[in-house]
């Protein structure tokens, strides 16, 4: 960043002063303040590949890791290339902007062969010879043994063969649809009558991508599993499935001669263009955009490195991708699927089991009613260190209760076998009113979410399907009973998904409340939701897309005045992303104020830490760890009065403004567990925590010697009496 293009700097300080129109100082508009979005994403997933890299960490946790890394380049070039590649088209008729779009993107597709070099590296030449010492062998096809052969050509009749369909393309065959993230051969047989013919043949998705293979011993002991298991020599030995079928493409072309054969995969744009759109009928638009009947433009081709000019030619004349939308590969297409060997049977390659904590306060008895322990206080879980399961009993303990008179819920992701939806049914089938907004528009999880709408609609309960223009992105689940000072209102609220899968590897705040004054506001909201109620104020939520980023400025600036008087400003912020332009400059304007800042982003970082004059006072960190960081927390001094919100939103303006958000309050007691235990000992950690800098990238923090290790999410998992 050029700091002579930078406007004059205020006097650094944190004393009690008074800083003249500080105000001006600073505004949304000065582009070298903030961080491009996609680059800083980049560097995020830089911060994964370091976990994949880390030899402290178990082997087989850093496969997963390089795992998801692959698959975050997947979404990076379906969701957030078509975006920059949209932002080009229009900003470029704006005078003054072409050249600086430009260059960000310039920067970007210049950044991503470098990563995909790194991942390659980091595969083929630090992970598989880590993993081979470990007796884990990724097998070439020419590596295999004669009896090895003999055993994965059963396995291709027994469990592939059946599956395959070839297609043809000629003139009288149309060139295939290629499925979005599928893995496809490009087969050219050599036909006596024909010439040279183009096949492309789909692998299954239902085999798995690595094929076991037994170890003599195995074969002699009788004993020949495919489970991940060792067999008696233990060995772990596989080979790609990729190579299996093209070993065998004479069993599928009996008399032709086959003359290459080829993987590649394709990316297709993944934006369903369904955020704000205004469809009238939600529910048919996106069964007509998403899946199998949605075809998204191809972005990018993964290709092995060894295919021909000839094979190449056909497939990006038909896909209409150019040369550098091609990415030839030494490693296999498709990394993400190395998440199988997880799978492997060696607890010695992967991280120490735990057991989340179920908690006991409400834990479900003959003599606990539920509702009444609530109702004496608030309750705090945090996922995955508590259960999940904390909650799924409350949804179920509502569904019986004779007193619960109705369940209001919304649903952002939910898993495919959710006991929330039963208990949902259960409440319906017990005579219980219960409403459910389901976002169909959830990104990938679409379908899911439309077979859920269905099925509870079968069921007689009432289904929203969205606020038209919105995402609704708040979690948030209200149980209404019947009691003798009338009907209370029970919520429950989130920062992340109604999803059991998940909340075993993404850490949230969940709190149970019997507050009024929330409970009311649960009220209001929920019929802003499934009508058109034009509230606006609520008493204690901040809602999204109304006041919440007004709101929160407000806080912003009332820490500003509390430090010119009383020199004790501090603002903590623990979020996913930080990209909102007026949220940033709020936070430099109070930085300059004098107003210590705190910032743990997992994610996307567009505010630049320790310019100086400007973020001297801005600390920037993130965690990349065993576990998903998902806690949105805003934390206030406010002259010790202090306050915390809770909730689903980032600070992006897709949230707060095209999605419907909630922060809610926590009580005293919580907000000191959640701010003297739970953040600041993120704030300690000096094991996977990384320090921002002011060009968006990220340091490890150097630990002292005589300083002893904190790894936070480890020191969650053995100290969850902390919080209770």
């Amino acid at each position: 960043m050029n700091s002579d293009s930078l406007p004059p700097a205020a006097k650094k300080t944190t004393d009690v002063v008074d800083i003249p129109e500080y105000e001006d100082i600073v505004t949304s508009s000065d582009p070298d303040l903030y961080i491009d979005r996609d680059f800083s994403w980049l560097y995020f997933n830089d911060r994964v590949m370091e976990e994949a890299l880390d030899g402290n960490n178990p082997l087989l946790e850093r496969v997963r890791f390089l795992s998801i890394f692959a698959s975050n380049l997947d979404e990076y070039y379906m969701v957030r290339i078509p975006t920059v590649n949209k932002s080009i088209l229009e900003d470029s008729m704006s005078p003054g902007t072409e050249n600086h779009i430009y260059q960000e993107m310039q920067k970007i597709y210049a950044e991503l062969p470098v990563m995909l070099g790194g991942m390659e590296n980091c595969w083929s030449n630090i992970l598989m010879p880590e993993l081979k010492a470990q007796n884990i062998h990724i097998l070439e096809y020419s590596e295999l043994e004669d009896f090895q052969i003999e055993y994965v050509s059963k396995y291709f009749k027994k469990n592939i063969f059946p599956q395959l369909t070839p297609l043809a393309y000629d003139s009288s065959h149309p060139f295939p649809y290629i499925a979005n993230q599928s893995v496809n051969l490009a087969v050219i047989l050599s036909d006596t009558a024909y010439g040279r013919i183009f096949v492309r043949i789909k692998i299954p998705s239902n085999v798995r991508r690595l094929v076991q293979v037994p170890s003599k011993e195995d074969l002699k002991s009788g004993k020949v599993e495919d489970n991940m298991a060792a067999g008696k020599s233990g060995k772990f030995n596989f080979v790609w499935v990729d190579d299996v079928i093209i070993a065998n493409l004479d069993l599928v072309f009996p008399g032709q001669v086959i003359q290459e054969a080829h993987a590649f995969r394709i990316t297709r744009d993944g934006d369903l263009g369904l955020d704000d759109d205004g469809d009238f009928n939600l529910m048919k638009s996106i069964e007509k955009k998403s899946g199998a009947k949605y075809f998204g433009n191809p972005l990018r081709m993964e290709i092995n490195d060894g295919m021909s000019d000839y094979v190449l030619k056909i497939l990006m004349e038909n896909l209409k991708l150019r040369s550098t939308q091609v990415e030839a590969l030494a490693s296999p297409v498709g990394l993400s699927s190395i998440s199988e060997l997880c799978d492997i049977n060696r607890a010695d390659l992967k991280y120490e089991p735990f057991s989340p904590k179920k908690k006991e306060y409400l834990k479900i008895t003959k003599k606990n009613n539920i509702f009444s322990k609530i109702k004496a206080k608030d309750v705090l879980i945090y996922r995955p260190y508590d259960s999940f399961e904390t909650v799924v009993d409350f949804v179920q303990a509502a569904s019986v209760d004779p007193d619960v008179i109705a369940i209001k819920i919304t649903l952002y992701r939910v898993d495919k076998k959710s006991r929330i939806i039963q208990y949902l049914k259960d409440a319906a089938d017990n005579g219980k009113q219960v409403a459910v907004l389901i976002e169909l528009k959830a990104r990938f999880d679409e379908e899911n979410n439309v077979a859920k709408a269905k099925e509870l609609e079968h069921a007689n309960i009432h289904v929203v399907y969205g606020v038209p223009n919105l995402k609704t992105h708040a979690k948030v689940c209200m149980v209404l009973r019947k009691e003798e000072d009338g009907i209370t209102p029970y919520v429950h609220m989130s920062t992340g998904n109604y999803n059991a899968t998940t909340a075993r590897i993404y850490t949230d705040f969940e709190y149970f409340t019997a507050d009024p004054d929330i409970g009311q506001d649960a009220v209001d909201l929920f019929n802003s939701l499934t009508a058109y109620s034009r509230k606006l104020n609520y008493r204690k939520l901040l809602v999204a897309p109304n006041t919440m980023r007004a709101e929160l400025i407000s806080k912003i600036r009332r820490e500003v005045e509390n430090h010119k008087t009383n020199g004790n400003g501090y603002i903590l912020f623990k979020l996913n992303s930080l990209v909102d332009p007026e949220c940033i400059a709020e936070l430099y304007k109070a930085s300059v104020a004098g107003v210590k800042v705190d910032l743990q982003v997992r994610g996307i970082c567009c505010l630049r830490p320790q310019i100086p004059g400007y973020s001297d006072n801005i600390h920037v960190t993130s965690i990349v760890g065993r576990f998903l960081e998902h806690v949105r927390a805003y934390y206030f001094y406010n002259n010790g009065d202090e306050e915390l919100y809770l909730g689903s939103a980032d600070l992006m303006q897709r949230n707060l403004d095209r999605r419907v958000e909630i922060l809610f309050p926590v009580n005293a007691d919580y907000l000191r567990k959640i701010k003297d235990v739970i953040l600041e000992t993120h704030l300690k950690d000096n094991v996977k925590l990384r320090v921002g800098l002011p060009d968006g990238s990220f340091k490890k923090v150097i630990r002292p010697k005589k300083e002893s290790p904190l790894d936070s999410q480890i020191w969650m998992t053995e100290n969850q009496e902390q919080w209770d």
